[in-house]
């Protein structure tokens, strides 16, 4: 008997799938075989006491710098005293399917399959065509004891723009053959590649890609996501977001353009925080098609409100795009505003990595021993050094010059009336000291006196209310009392002596 316990896990900052699972092998017959699901899995073959386990973990990625390739990386751990024979379920040069051709390509010391075939037909009759290159595995491995042994699969995926099967069929098989011909190309240079090389590559690019990102540190309400929300779907949209930035293949000259539009400031993001918009942050997503909705939704409100540079280079700058609406960051074209209501200031929160000229920046709001709330900056600078200001809501203080000092900067939280952002950052020093004189205010206070003036206290319906509570239980004891000694029949106060029950 052959039993299976395992858990799967989302590994955030390495962008990955991890499934770790327990085959228990217990003395089969000749020929049995424990078949483990997956792209590419498994089976095991092996004799022992029902105490026996081979460890069996799988990690599935898409490749973040390369588009096309997808890989699974496969570990067993025999521990045991005995051999485990191993069986592998995967891509086979067996019959392919009747949308699908499948030949056996062999170059030099290499093999792998090659699948060319299209999709089923959308209902106006186009189809997209697909090639996959997979790498072959060999039937059967064994994993002797005490030792670990380590399996790396390979897929290489293209697939064509729509096309009518019907009315191109010369234009068909040739972008087939284009498509075969790139599959093939790629499929060659990964094999000439380390499996633990490629692996490796990916986790940088990964952990490049989701530097910046947002960090919850107290929630005080249920309006606000929890840290796990934010970063699962800070995950999903940098997972169906194109990264060609992060392209091998990418020119300098591509690459400079980028890197321009990504840093170029533009008025992202424009509008209120999107902290409290549970439908951008939603607690739950059951499907991949609710993923899909949700990135269109994302690039649909970064577009509106400025930020369609950043659309634009793919999933970095979507990234920085949702940190910067998060709090409520706007670019304009001289400085950084942080605009977050004054009065949602009650949790704690920090957004990470955001791109300012040459440097990065993290901004938080914090929380004093009064619970008061105070914002903290810090600079990680990644170029040439250049100088960076910041000055308080209002500007009436001489701007600070922010540095990359490891206790970073603190500021007051100021609120002026009328409400203007609570921070400012900016390069220019003598852009912050006009500023002062250009907001022309009325007053401004600390949070704790504009909290304070926002709430005066119960409303006058309430006091009210307790007042009519009041007389009128007073009038209703003043009339028990009248109907008790006046009403009909109520006895006299004083009875007369000549009252013979005396």
């Amino acid at each position: 008997a052959i039993s299976e316990a395992g858990e799967s896990v989302l590994l955030l900052r390495e962008g990955l799938l991890r499934r770790v699972r327990c085959l228990q092998l217990g003395t089969p017959g000749p020929g049995a075989a424990a078949a483990v699901p997956g792209p590419a899995s498994a089976s095991g073959l092996a004799t022992g006491s029902g105490r026996d386990c081979v460890l069996l973990q799988e990690d599935f990625l898409a490749h973040r710098g390369r588009p096309h390739v997808y890989l699974q990386r496969i570990q067993l751990n025999n521990p045991t005293e005995r051999v485990a024979a191993l069986q592998t379920v995967g891509p086979t040069a067996g019959p392919a399917t009747r949308a699908f051709t499948s030949t056996l390509e062999k170059v030099g010391d290499h093999q792998f399959l090659l699948y060319s075939g299209r999709s089923p037909p959308f209902p106006t009759g186009l189809v997209h065509l697909v090639v996959v290159a997979a790498k072959k595995l060999v039937n059967r491995l064994q994993v002797a004891p005490k030792t670990q042994l380590d399996e790396t699969v390979l897929w290489v995926v293209h697939v064509s723009g729509p096309v009518n099967p019907q009315v191109l069929k010369n234009k068909a098989a040739k972008e087939l053959k284009v498509l075969q011909d790139l599959a093939r190309k790629e499929m060659l240079e990964l094999l000439e590649m380390p499996a633990a090389e490629l692996l490796q590559d990916h986790q940088r690019l990964w952990a490049q890609l989701f530097s910046p990102g947002v960090e919850m540190k107290k929630i005080t309400d249920a309006h606000t996501p929890s840290g796990l929300t934010v970063n699962l779907t800070l995950y999903y949209m940098l997972s169906c977001s194109p990264a060609p930035l992060l392209s091998p293949s990418l020119s300098h000259k591509e690459r400079d353009q980028m890197e321009s539009t990504l840093s170029y400031e533009d008025h992202c993001f424009s509008g209120h925080a999107t902290m409290h918009a549970e439908n951008l942050w939603p607690s739950w997503l059951s499907s991949v098609q609710q993923i899909l909705q949700l990135s269109d939704l994302w690039k649909l409100t970064l577009q509106k409100r400025g930020c369609k540079g950043l659309v634009k280079v793919g999933a970095p700058g979507i990234l920085q795009g949702m940190v910067l609406s998060f709090g409520g960051l706007q670019f304009t074209e001289n400085h950084l505003q942080f605009q977050a209501d004054p009065d949602v200031l009650h949790n704690s929160y920090a957004l990470h990595g955001i791109r300012y000229k040459n440097d990065h920046i993290d901004l938080a709001v914090l929380a004093d021993t009064e619970g008061k709330p105070y914002l903290h900056v810090s600079v990680e600078s990644r170029g040439q050094p250049i100088k960076i200001y910041a000055c308080e809501a209002g500007c009436l203080q001489e701007p600070v010059e922010l540095t990359s000092a490891p206790e970073g900067h603190t500021f007051s939280v100021m609120v002026t009336q009328p409400i203007t952002p609570l921070l400012y950052i900016s390069t220019d020093l003598t852009h912050l000291q006009d500023l002062r004189h250009t907001l022309h205010l009325k007053a401004i206070l600390a949070h704790d006196e504009h909290m304070a003036q926002q709430d005066p206290g119960l409303p006058f319906l309430f006091w009210f209310s307790v007042a009519s509570l009041i007389t009128l239980f007073h009038l209703f004891l003043f009339k028990l009392i009248y109907n008790e000694y006046c009403g009909p029949g109520a006895k006299p106060l004083f009875r007369s002596k000549e009252d013979p029950s005396v």
